[in-house]
């Protein structure tokens, strides 16, 4: 296991990055609800790239770095969401509002393909979100991005999070972090999905929210409240790297979570040591072996020596968007 002594910061004065992207040229890119994305650059300094229009108000979740040097923001608004995206100069559209007529509640994440489609989750249509944090709550849906149309290719989850085409381009992996599993989707040559099929269900405390893959054919899992980082690896074994967390804490949560009484207090008030709801994962480094964690409640990114090399991203080459002089 991974100390806490281990684990450094990286960045300060963040506001909630939530998700965490790095690219092979050593930038970190983070969620930020200044309402666009902070970028780390590999000498330390810190800048934001924001939408020019200040009306927008836009709460982003998930991020996506996109060749055009653009980034996909997934808006977790109170009532209204989809995905906007951000030109480098800061000029900032909509993407996707709706798909096939439904208007599209607060959105969770957004992810590129290396074949260029574009899948987004949404965690649950119920508003506030707070009503979908119960086991026995599957509206979730996955959107799929493709040949300019959207389409709802997944529905009825538990609580949609994080959501990722594997290195073999075959199968969808989709976190439902509420009924507490890692499934998959096999996609079919239109991106229809199909035969869904539970990969990993986790125990008492854990509650998937992250999700990435490693170059030995393993499965990165983050862990909000419990602040764990899990590791399955190919024969769907799980390991705890990482956990920081207050045991009476925990288990106040899993009280709730069990009665049907879990809500924003729950998430919003963490009891650790070091780490502040950890929500994302993603391998960085010259040689893909340093993982950086986003944390929903914390100022800042936080970074750890990988025992494995990650996979690259599909994004890992993409240069990213020039600072505006």
């Amino acid at each position: 296991m991974i100390h806490l002594d281990e684990i450094s910061r990286i960045g300060a004065e963040l506001n909630r990055p939530e998700c965490v992207l790095s690219t092979r040229n050593g930038r970190l890119y983070s969620a930020d609800w200044r309402g666009g994305v902070a970028i780390i650059e590999p000498t330390g300094e810190q800048w934001y790239l924001l939408p020019n229009d200040d009306s927008l108000q836009l709460k982003p979740n998930g991020i996506c770095l996109m060749p055009d040097k653009s980034l996909l923001v997934a808006h977790l608004g109170d009532h209204d969401g989809g995905v906007y995206r951000i030109a480098e100069n800061g000029d900032t559209t909509a993407f996707c509002l709706e798909a096939d007529g439904e208007v599209l509640p607060p959105s969770n994440y957004v992810h590129l393909d290396v074949k260029g489609r574009v899948w987004i989750s949404v965690s649950t249509r119920k508003i506030p979100r707070s009503e979908g944090y119960k086991p026995d709550v599957a509206d979730g849906f996955v959107i799929l991005v493709d040949d300019n149309r959207a389409r709802i290719v997944a529905d009825s989850l538990g609580y949609t999070n994080e959501c990722l085409v594997d290195p073999s381009g075959k199968y969808l992996y989709v976190n439902e972090t509420f009924a507490r599993k890692l499934v998959r989707f096999t996609i079919g040559e239109n991106g229809d999905l199909s035969s869904k099929e539970t990969v990993a269900e986790f125990k008492s405390g854990t509650f998937p929210d992250g999700l990435t893959f490693d170059r030995a054919g393993g499965i990165w899992i983050t862990s909000i409240v419990s602040n764990r980082v899990i590791h399955i690896d190919a024969e769907r074994r799980q390991t705890t790297v990482v956990e920081d967390c207050n045991n009476e804490h925990l288990l106040w949560v899993e009280e709730a979570f069990q009665a049907g009484k879990m809500g924003r207090p729950h998430l919003d008030n963490a009891q650790s040591k070091k780490l502040k709801n950890v929500s994302s994962l993603a391998f960085g480094g010259a040689d893909l072996r340093t993982a950086f964690l986003g944390c929903l409640l914390d100022e800042c990114v936080y970074s750890f020596n990988a025992p494995v090399q990650g996979y690259a991203p599909a994004h890992w080459e993409f240069p990213g968007p020039t600072k505006k002089a």
